[in-house]
């Protein structure tokens, strides 16, 4: 048995092919004609609503689970992140799709010295830049801020779409029920917001025993762990400068005070490595500044890309 999803994204049609459709949600034995009736059903159905290119896996859009995991297969998966088997991409490169894309998961430690750059970075910028946590009572309107800075930092990356209003809001109510106030900060540049950074808990530490149920009692379970036994590790899967400082030495000093921010509060939490995902791996400029500090890639991700020609072709 196996299963896949198909999909339109109607806000990816209007900001990049109306022809394209998504498949995701990928997972089956090693067994080809399992596989070829999985993605002959995909390549179908989106035939059948237009489309002429499918393109994944997206779990099920650009802003949640992407990629086929390609190496790093002996490291646990992180929280929201997935992790297929090895012949996956193989599999997919059988059937005719092509690699569009990678991504990079980096570790970082909690606790590491301050390389003489950030350190100097972190000079350069003091004097026009504060920091501050998240204000939980004026939720709404600093979710909405982080969905602006957000959507303008990404803008130019590989087949993004913005977020709306509505999903930023329900996705970040539902994450910060996770998050304490100061596993979020956003940077601001002479009293402009320009930056922010989130770090959520590695929930994959304590519900690997629960088989994927809450019910009856595995929602006790996981709140006991989070206040006693809260995990060692977390992942930062939202980070953003504004675009107006991308590819400058302030640019660069906005990073490395979103990931300072972050350096204290995790530590007190007990935390011990984080894990940064995903960054593509063309992006040279976060590449070098994590790099900068120790963090090492342990994870590389894939993004396939087929061009749908008539059925059984």
């Amino acid at each position: 048995m196996g299963r896949i999803s198909a999909q339109v994204d109607t806000l990816f049609q209007e900001r990049h092919d109306p022809s394209g459709a998504f498949f995701g949600c990928f997972e089956s034995p090693p067994d080809d004609a399992v596989i070829d009736g999985l993605f002959d059903a995909a390549e179908d159905w989106a035939r059948a609503q237009g489309c002429k290119r499918l393109l994944g896996p997206f779990n099920l859009g650009i802003n949640q689970e992407v990629g086929v995991l390609v190496d790093g297969f002996y490291a646990p998966p992180c929280f929201l992140m997935g992790h297929g088997r090895p012949y996956y991409p193989r599999a997919l490169q059988q059937r005719g799709y092509d690699e569009a894309t990678r991504m990079l998961a980096y570790e970082l430690p909690i606790v590491f010295d301050t390389p003489p750059i950030m350190a100097s970075m972190l000079r350069y910028v003091s004097g026009r830049v504060t920091v501050r946590p998240l204000e939980r009572k004026r939720l709404e309107s600093e979710l909405e801020l982080l969905r602006d800075i957000f959507n303008d930092a990404w803008a130019n990356n590989w087949m993004f779409v913005p977020w709306t209003s509505e999903e930023f809001q329900a996705v970040g109510r539902e994450i910060l029920m996770l998050v304490p106030d100061d596993f979020l900060q956003i940077v601001e540049v002479d009293g402009e917001p320009a930056a922010f950074i989130v770090m959520i808990p590695n929930l994959n530490e304590v519900i690997g025993d629960l088989n994927g149920r809450l019910l009856p009692l595995g929602w006790v379970k996981l709140l006991w762990r989070l206040k006693v036994r809260y995990p060692t590790s977390g992942r930062v899967p939202l980070m953003g400068v504004r675009r107006r400082y991308q590819g400058s030495r302030l640019g660069a000093g906005l990073a490395m005070c979103c990931i300072d921010a972050l350096r204290e509060p995790s530590r007190l939490a007990g935390l011990r490595r984080a894990e940064l995902s995903w960054i593509l791996a063309d992006n040279k400029g976060m590449r070098s500044i994590l790099e900068a500090m120790g963090a090492r890639v342990t994870k590389t991700y894939a993004m396939f890309d087929k061009t749908l020609g008539e059925p059984g072709v």
